[in-house]
């Protein structure tokens, strides 16, 4: 008999606990040296591994050096746009009207005063988007170039234009000069108080206080409801019915971790929650912990095993006999999804529906949030992570907004610090300012095993030794997606039909990762697309699925419920608060402790 040889680990399953960040085994005898040192370098890069960014600037660089032509592309281009910008310099100057050669892109707000379409104002907005159209040309396209480092030089390019732009210099702002005459200065005076308080902020790590009328509890997360199970990961939170009968079938939510809960209940007209329990459902929903460094050694299989189960075991007691509609948010979707191909694996069939809400399962396509991600760049987070056991708030709230610099911290500064506006208060801008942290281990298992090695969609994500599929879930699955996601991109969560092989109900919604998702009925501006497919439907690409869709106005969120009625078995008397007899009493109001941890 020949000898057995053992299969390249490459087409191995693998468990999400088989990388660990902070191993207790350092590799070489001096290991702890280098993560000490690339934990202080990764606090002043902001997480940022410095050998990616090299990496990409010398695959540019290279492949340009090496295209003669492309360069002279480049040339041409370059003296294009400055004929562009001098004739319209000329026409603008004396005061002939023409239509400006560069617009600034949808989502760019800085140069919507009407003063920037006057002379000299203007030449200085037209030379900066000449510049930024110069680069858009030079990063793309480029023969031998791979995507991933296109992409990264596009974004870096992006980020350094961003911080030079002419609106963030109060002597070459209209709209700065404009108002510093109007109120003689008292602008300026009011921005430096509104940058020394957000300096202090900054420094001190303190959570700001949410601003009058948008406390937690009182008119943010204000659905009646208990808390009825309590883990050192979770809360579990079940709703006060509003009608006298409710669906059979509960709706258990599963918000990401790296969010609070809350923003699906925000205040209580746009409250996806208060929303749900008004059409008769009965509505759990997880509110996870906020850890500290004691729990680092948290991971994918706690989250699963004992976050998304637990919870659905503790449903099973106070709505015995009944099926579950499960609901999952962001990477809560991604956890939720796991979790249900498990159970199928398993022959656990308690779910009714599964719905994931700009949840991923495939990550090839996962967004600007990841375009720096490779072994390079999760070694130095998981340095980052090994020191202080957890990844801050600060961290990632700073990589999410980078995604869209020119809106959220450039035009936010200059509105700020220049025009002495403060910021107008609102529901999401609490919730999204009252960020959480990561566990160390669970933030390295999700980036290696999903986001880096796409271990879900390729075979080889494994749960309790065994491999799981998204082939398997029979429940079916409502799906949805947002046209602004740049953290989901839908076509990216349109790739769950790609994977599962279920009656798939997509939508496509109009707005972001956030808002696009709290989109109640009523809102004016909003529309969706929505299409359903059986299993024996041949597959359809996200561009073509599209172009066969009719717009619809209003808000997705009827859609939605009409959606788990037609998959519910009828109206029935609303449960009790909790199951004090199977040992789950209600431990205190809604919002409950967890969702006050800073």
């Amino acid at each position: 008999m020949g000898a057995i040889t053992k299969r390249p680990a490459a087409t191995q399953p693998v468990s999400a606990a088989d990388h660990r960040a902070g191993s207790d085994a350092p590799e070489y005898p001096r290991a702890t040296l280098d993560r000490r040192l690339h934990s202080i370098v990764a606090r002043l890069t902001g997480g940022v591994s410095p050998y990616a960014i090299s990496q990409a600037w010398s695959d540019w660089a290279l492949h340009t050096a090496r295209a003669p032509g492309r360069q002279m592309d480049l040339v041409e281009l370059a003296n294009e746009n400055a004929a562009k910008v001098w004739t319209h310099a000329a026409l603008s100057a004396s005061n002939q009207v023409d239509t400006p050669p560069f617009q600034p892109k949808d989502i760019d707000p800085r140069f919507r005063h009407p003063a920037w379409q006057i002379f000299p104002y203007s030449v200085w907005q037209q030379s900066f988007l000449a510049v930024q159209d110069w680069w858009d040309h030079a990063t793309h396209g480029l023969n031998g170039l791979s995507q991933r480092d296109s992409d990264r030089i596009a974004f870096l390019v992006r980020q350094t234009l961003d911080l030079v732009a002419p609106s963030n210099f109060p002597w070459l702002n209209p709209e700065i000069i404009e108002e510093t005459t109007r109120r003689k200065g008292w602008n300026l005076i009011e921005g430096s108080a509104h940058f020394w308080e957000d300096y202090v902020q900054t420094i001190s790590q303190r959570k700001a206080e949410a601003p009058k009328g948008f406390k937690i509890g009182v008119d943010l997360a204000c659905t009646l409801g208990k808390v009825v199970f309590r883990n050192d990961i979770f809360e579990l939170i079940q709703y006060v019915p509003q009608t006298d009968s409710v669906q059979a079938e509960p709706v258990l939510i599963v918000p990401a971790w790296i969010m609070k809960y809350y923003v699906l209940d925000l205040s209580p007209e746009n409250s996806m929650i208060n929303y749900l329990v008004g059409q008769g459902f009965t509505v759990f929903v997880i509110s996870w912990c906020n850890p500290e460094a004691e729990k680092a050694d948290l991971g994918l299989e706690d989250y699963r095993k004992r976050g998304v189960m637990a919870a659905l075991d503790v449903i099973e007691a106070i709505v015995p006999g009944r099926k579950i509609h499960a609901n999952g948010y962001c990477l809560g979707g991604t956890m939720l999804a796991i979790a249900a191909a498990t159970m199928a694996r398993d022959s656990d069939d308690r779910l009714a529906s599964v719905t994931l809400m700009a949840g991923q399962v495939d990550f090839v396509e996962a967004g600007e949030l990841l375009l720096f991600l490779d072994e390079s760049q999760v070694a130095f987070l998981e340095d980052l992570m090994w020191e202080q056991g957890y990844l801050d708030r600060p961290q990632m709230s700073r990589a999410f907004a980078a995604i869209r610099a020119e809106d959220l911290i450039y035009a936010r500064a200059v509105r700020r610090y220049f025009l002495g506006k403060a910021d107008l208060p609102s529901d999401l801008m609490v919730w999204n300012g009252d960020t959480t942290r990561m566990p160390a281990r669970m933030h390295s298992e999700y980036l290696r095993g999903l986001f880096l090695e796409n271990r879900l969609t390729a075979g080889r994500f494994a749960v309790e030794g065994r491999v799981i599929a998204l082939k398997d879930i029979a429940a079916p699955m409502f799906v949805v997606g947002t046209e602004k996601d740049h953290i989901a991109p839908w076509q990216s969560v349109y790739k769950a039909r790609l994977f599962t092989d279920v009656e798939l109900t997509f939508v496509l919604a109009s707005g972001g990762h956030n808002g696009g998702i709290v989109s109640e009925p009523g809102r004016p501006g909003r529309h969706y697309y929505i299409g359903q497919t059986s299993p024996d439907d041949l597959y359809v690409g996200p561009d073509k699925w599209f172009a066969q869709q009719e717009q619809i106005q209003g808000s997705w969120w009827p859609e939605w419920t009409n959606w788990l009625n037609a998959r519910s078995s009828g109206h029935v008397k609303p449960p009790t608060m909790g199951a004090a007899k199977a040992g789950y009493p209600p431990l205190c109001d809604a919002p409950g402790t967890y969702i006050f941890e800073s």
